[in-house]
């Protein structure tokens, strides 16, 4: 009984030395998500090596609220997803679990990191690895986007 009670213990250390970290971590991936949501607009983007003709581009949108997130073009939806983040990874993780779109049902690996107001995203295709740098060659299959945040209906009609 006296070994149970020391290994309870032991344990019970152990956990209250990860705990402070795991917090941080937590806090992290929180400040991350806060920072995301919103209305973002595309300012660059290539898939699988080739640009995202400007078109395109100029027409791309992404909307986060909570931990949901869409992708459109236009009045397009190209994707819905759940996304999870992990800010204590280098470089941070993000993970998609489609819910709409032609990836529905499948998960996305990327990475993502903030640049003052910016923020930009490497996605692996459903099913690949997650990538570990920023890139989109030809037959990597993966997106690679920037995006800024959009600024508010309020502030647009100020500028007028």
């Amino acid at each position: 009984m006296n070994s149970l009670k020391i290994t309870f213990l032991i344990g019970l250390a152990a956990v209250a030395g990860i705990s402070p970290a795991w917090a941080e971590d937590n806090d992290a991936a929180k400040k991350d998500k806060e920072k995301l949501q919103g209305e973002w607009s595309m300012v660059s983007g290539a898939s699988d090596g080739m640009q995202i003709p400007e078109e395109y581009r100029k027409e791309m949108k992404r909307v986060c609220k909570g931990d949901e997130l869409t992708v459109s073009r236009g009045e397009e939806v190209i994707m819905k997803a759940k996304i999870t983040l992990d800010a204590s990874a280098k470089p941070k993780t993000i993970d998609y679990d489609v819910t709409d779109g032609p990836n529905k049902g499948k998960k996305q690996l990327g990475i993502y990191e903030f640049d003052g107001e910016t923020v930009k995203f490497c996605l692996s295709a459903p099913g690949d690895e997650r990538p570990k740098e920023f890139s989109s060659k030809e037959g990597e299959k993966r997106i690679l986007s920037v995006w800024k945040k959009a600024k508010p209906a309020a502030a647009k009609a100020d500028e007028k």
